[in-house]
């Protein structure tokens, strides 16, 4: 039963993006996303508060990744490189769900109150980083500070590689925390 579902789950997302891309978000209802993935309206309320939620549908072992991740890290190692590598440590989701999120972003990107939902759960993931930091012995500001420079290099990161695939994630990971070090340097370029 679970796997039916997961599969009613993706049906109605699936449904939702292509509604939502051909008729812009606001113009799209649940009823509608119920009909084209084929079941009732009172199922796709059972699977999604709304239809704001088909976007914002989070993996569920994300954040278990997350904190596992940091758990595991190598004791000593500085907070950004703990981030760098709970972040790389999910390419294999988030490829999983590449399909998905192209669509997503740009349905995101033409309404300013989904803008708003998207950086809520940025902050809402900076602050279980910034927690798994602090559970490793990382002061509360300092591990504060590393998540939300953390989470601003990984969506670095994540355009980038949407940009260029060619790349694996970690790749441009290491590069947008490079990038993120050498912002400090006195000897920065313009425009580099």
């Amino acid at each position: 039963m679970p796997r039916n579902r997961d599969d009613v789950r993706a049906r109605l997302q699936q449904a939702g993006l292509e509604l939502f891309a051909e008729h812009c978000y606001d113009a799209t209802t649940a009823a509608e996303i119920a009909a084209r993935a084929g079941v009732t309206e009172r199922t796709f309320f059972r699977h999604f508060a709304d239809k704001r939620e088909i976007l914002f549908d989070e993996d569920p072992g994300l954040r278990p990744a997350l904190t596992a991740a940091v758990a595991a890290a190598p004791q000593g190692a500085a907070p950004m490189a703990i981030l760098a590598g709970a972040f790389a440590s999910l390419e294999p989701m988030l490829l999983a769900n590449r399909p998905f999120t192209e669509p997503r972003i740009q349905v995101i990107a033409a309404n300013p109150a989904l803008i708003e939902r998207a950086e809520a759960k940025a902050a809402s993931l900076t602050a279980l980083l910034a927690t798994a930091l602090q559970q490793r012995g990382v002061e509360p500001k300092l591990a504060g500070l590393a998540a939300r420079a953390a989470m601003a290099a990984f969506s670095y990161a994540t355009t980038s590689w949407r940009e260029d695939p060619s790349l694996s994630l970690a790749a441009h990971l290491d590069r947008a925390f490079q990038t993120l070090h050498g912002l400090s340097s006195p000897n920065l370029e313009p425009g580099s």
